[in-house]
Protein backbone atom coordinates (compact mmCIF):
# COMPACT_ATOMS: atom_id res chain seq x y z
CA UNK A 1 0.00 0.00 0.00
CA UNK A 2 1.20 3.26 -0.82
CA UNK A 3 1.27 6.13 1.53
CA UNK A 4 -1.79 8.03 -0.18
CA UNK A 5 -3.88 5.16 0.12
CA UNK A 6 -2.49 4.32 3.95
CA UNK A 7 -2.86 8.11 4.89
CA UNK A 8 -7.18 7.80 3.31
CA UNK A 9 -7.17 4.28 5.09
CA UNK A 10 -6.17 5.94 8.39
CA UNK A 11 -8.56 9.11 7.45
CA UNK A 12 -11.29 7.28 6.79
CA UNK A 13 -11.50 5.38 9.85
CA UNK A 14 -10.75 8.68 12.04
CA UNK A 15 -13.82 10.32 9.94
CA UNK A 16 -16.06 7.78 10.79
CA UNK A 17 -15.38 8.93 14.60
CA UNK A 18 -16.35 12.29 13.75
CA UNK A 19 -19.22 11.42 12.55
CA UNK A 20 -20.38 9.71 15.41
CA UNK A 21 -19.86 12.20 17.76
CA UNK A 22 -21.07 14.87 15.47
CA UNK A 23 -24.44 12.88 15.92
CA UNK A 24 -24.04 12.46 19.26
CA UNK A 25 -23.92 16.40 20.69
CA UNK A 26 -26.48 17.63 22.37
CA UNK A 27 -29.20 19.15 19.71
CA UNK A 28 -29.94 21.86 21.99
CA UNK A 29 -26.46 23.28 23.14
CA UNK A 30 -25.03 25.01 19.21
CA UNK A 31 -24.08 27.99 21.37
CA UNK A 32 -22.77 26.26 24.47
CA UNK A 33 -19.34 27.98 25.44
CA UNK A 34 -17.47 26.48 28.38
CA UNK A 35 -14.74 29.35 27.80
CA UNK A 36 -16.04 32.69 26.99
CA UNK A 37 -13.46 33.55 25.02
CA UNK A 38 -13.36 30.14 23.24
CA UNK A 39 -15.05 28.55 20.11
CA UNK A 40 -18.96 27.26 20.92
CA UNK A 41 -19.65 23.27 20.66
CA UNK A 42 -21.19 24.04 17.23
CA UNK A 43 -17.89 26.63 16.28
CA UNK A 44 -15.49 23.71 17.26
CA UNK A 45 -17.45 21.18 15.52
CA UNK A 46 -17.91 22.69 12.53
CA UNK A 47 -13.60 23.45 12.77
CA UNK A 48 -12.94 19.77 12.27
CA UNK A 49 -14.86 20.16 8.57
CA UNK A 50 -12.62 22.73 8.51
CA UNK A 51 -9.30 20.60 8.77
CA UNK A 52 -11.07 18.27 6.30
CA UNK A 53 -11.32 20.57 3.96
CA UNK A 54 -8.90 23.72 3.61
CA UNK A 55 -5.92 21.33 2.89
CA UNK A 56 -6.91 18.96 0.57
CA UNK A 57 -8.33 21.79 -1.76
CA UNK A 58 -5.48 23.92 -0.89
CA UNK A 59 -3.43 21.27 -2.16
CA UNK A 60 -5.58 20.88 -5.44
CA UNK A 61 -5.24 24.53 -6.01
CA UNK A 62 -1.62 24.80 -5.06
CA UNK A 63 -2.02 27.51 -2.70
CA UNK A 64 -3.84 28.42 0.61
CA UNK A 65 -6.18 31.53 0.33
CA UNK A 66 -8.45 33.34 1.96
CA UNK A 67 -10.03 34.70 -0.63
CA UNK A 68 -10.29 30.91 -2.46
CA UNK A 69 -12.75 28.54 0.37
CA UNK A 70 -13.23 25.25 -0.02
CA UNK A 71 -16.57 24.67 -2.35
CA UNK A 72 -19.84 23.81 0.69
CA UNK A 73 -17.45 25.48 4.26
CA UNK A 74 -20.34 27.35 5.20
CA UNK A 75 -21.04 26.12 8.48
CA UNK A 76 -24.32 25.25 9.51
CA UNK A 77 -25.96 26.65 11.88
CA UNK A 78 -27.90 23.54 13.93
CA UNK A 79 -26.21 20.44 15.62
CA UNK A 80 -28.41 18.33 13.38
CA UNK A 81 -27.03 19.71 9.92
CA UNK A 82 -23.13 19.29 11.45
CA UNK A 83 -22.76 15.52 10.87
CA UNK A 84 -23.77 15.33 7.25
CA UNK A 85 -22.22 18.25 6.52
CA UNK A 86 -18.74 17.04 7.65
CA UNK A 87 -19.38 14.39 5.84
CA UNK A 88 -19.77 15.30 2.85
CA UNK A 89 -16.99 18.28 2.84
CA UNK A 90 -15.01 15.08 3.98
CA UNK A 91 -15.94 13.16 1.26
CA UNK A 92 -14.96 15.97 -1.58
CA UNK A 93 -11.69 16.32 0.45
CA UNK A 94 -10.96 12.27 -0.04
CA UNK A 95 -11.39 12.63 -4.21
CA UNK A 96 -8.66 15.68 -4.15
CA UNK A 97 -6.81 13.52 -1.85
CA UNK A 98 -7.07 10.36 -4.39
CA UNK A 99 -5.65 12.51 -7.36
CA UNK A 100 -1.93 12.71 -5.17
CA UNK A 101 0.73 10.95 -6.21
CA UNK A 102 3.79 9.33 -4.16
CA UNK A 103 5.89 12.14 -5.69
CA UNK A 104 2.93 15.13 -5.16
CA UNK A 105 4.21 14.54 -0.79
CA UNK A 106 7.29 16.42 -1.33
CA UNK A 107 5.45 19.39 -2.65
CA UNK A 108 5.91 22.21 -0.31
CA UNK A 109 2.73 24.84 -0.05
CA UNK A 110 2.94 28.16 2.65
CA UNK A 111 0.03 28.18 4.66
CA UNK A 112 -2.06 30.74 6.31
CA UNK A 113 0.77 31.85 8.65
CA UNK A 114 3.50 31.77 6.19
CA UNK A 115 5.37 28.95 7.30
CA UNK A 116 5.80 26.74 4.50
CA UNK A 117 4.84 22.95 4.57
CA UNK A 118 5.20 19.46 2.71
CA UNK A 119 1.50 18.15 1.11
CA UNK A 120 2.75 15.23 3.71
CA UNK A 121 3.10 17.12 6.38
CA UNK A 122 -0.05 18.57 5.75
CA UNK A 123 -1.91 15.75 5.25
CA UNK A 124 -0.98 13.72 8.42
CA UNK A 125 -0.36 16.68 10.89
CA UNK A 126 -2.73 19.82 9.70
CA UNK A 127 -5.70 17.16 8.25
CA UNK A 128 -5.30 14.41 10.33
CA UNK A 129 -3.74 14.77 13.86
CA UNK A 130 -5.17 18.11 14.07
CA UNK A 131 -8.39 17.34 13.30
CA UNK A 132 -7.88 14.34 16.31
CA UNK A 133 -6.68 16.42 18.82
CA UNK A 134 -9.94 19.26 18.15
CA UNK A 135 -12.23 16.11 18.05
CA UNK A 136 -10.80 15.63 21.40
CA UNK A 137 -11.67 18.58 22.69
CA UNK A 138 -15.21 18.30 21.36
CA UNK A 139 -15.88 15.04 23.04
CA UNK A 140 -15.23 16.53 26.41
CA UNK A 141 -17.32 19.55 25.40
CA UNK A 142 -20.56 16.97 24.45
CA UNK A 143 -20.04 15.90 28.12
CA UNK A 144 -19.89 18.92 29.59
CA UNK A 145 -22.97 20.27 27.78
CA UNK A 146 -25.02 17.28 29.19
CA UNK A 147 -24.34 15.00 25.91
CA UNK A 148 -22.88 11.67 25.65
CA UNK A 149 -19.96 11.07 23.57
CA UNK A 150 -19.27 8.09 21.48
CA UNK A 151 -16.38 5.33 22.42
CA UNK A 152 -13.45 6.89 20.22
CA UNK A 153 -10.32 5.11 21.40
CA UNK A 154 -11.63 2.86 24.08
CA UNK A 155 -15.20 2.83 25.44
CA UNK A 156 -16.65 5.18 27.44
CA UNK A 157 -17.92 5.04 31.12
CA UNK A 158 -21.40 4.18 29.74
CA UNK A 159 -19.60 1.57 27.93
CA UNK A 160 -17.62 -0.35 30.32
CA UNK A 161 -19.25 -3.64 31.51
CA UNK A 162 -20.25 -3.44 35.33
CA UNK A 163 -17.80 -4.42 37.83
CA UNK A 164 -17.74 -7.68 38.65
CA UNK A 165 -18.34 -8.38 42.75
CA UNK A 166 -15.17 -9.25 44.67
CA UNK A 167 -14.84 -12.98 45.70
CA UNK A 168 -13.20 -13.18 48.73
CA UNK A 169 -11.36 -16.40 49.80
CA UNK A 170 -13.40 -18.55 52.56
CA UNK A 171 -11.42 -20.46 55.52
Amino acid sequence: MNEVDRFIETWEREAAKTVKLLAALPHDQYDFRPDAEGRSLGELAWHLAECDAYSPYAIEIGEFSRERRPPGIERPRNVEELAPAFDRLHREAVQRVRKLKAEDLDRSLTFFSGQTFTVRDLLWNMVLLHGIHHRGQLALMCRLAGGRPPALFGPTREERPLPRPKVTASA
